[in-house]
């Protein structure tokens, strides 16, 4: 059969296999663009099985054409709504720790194990030397 604008056909390949779908345009000889039970896509003619019905529509035809003459059919379609665009999160920059450790003297060798580990923060701003003018 001749895949034409307005034919009803049965998707046989893909996530929407054995939905039915109708032609809304023929965008070249192996490609042409489904809508209905499916997805409104573009769709290979080797992916679908054309039916000997077909609905008057319009090259290019809404969603809401499609809709309702799919209802004249009975047939059921799955009314879906796009998802509300979340709030992006906003991401904390991290600050920078320096960790500083001080080691014990050699002289006093019974403190060898304590050590002291003190965190300092490095701030970004560079910081103001003083130069000798010459």
């Amino acid at each position: 059969m001749v895949f034409e604008v307005g034919r009803i056909c049965i998707k046989t390949a893909g996530r929407d296999a054995g939905l039915k779908c109708v032609i809304v345009d023929v965008l070249d000889n192996n490609f042409v663009l489904i809508d209905g039970q499916t997805r409104r896509r573009k769709c290979n003619t080797n992916h679908l099985e054309a039916l000997s019905e077909t609905i008057k529509l319009k090259k290019n035809a809404p969603r809401k054409d499609v809709v309702a003459e799919f209802k004249k059919l009975k047939i059921e379609l799955k009314e879906t709504k796009p998802k509300k665009a979340g709030v992006k999160p906003v991401r904390l920059k991290k600050k920078k720790v320096a960790v500083v450790k001080e080691t014990t003297s050699a002289k006093t060798p019974e403190k060898k194990d304590s050590k002291l580990v003190e965190k300092k923060e490095v701030s970004k701003k560079p910081v103001k030397t003083t130069q000798k003018k010459k």
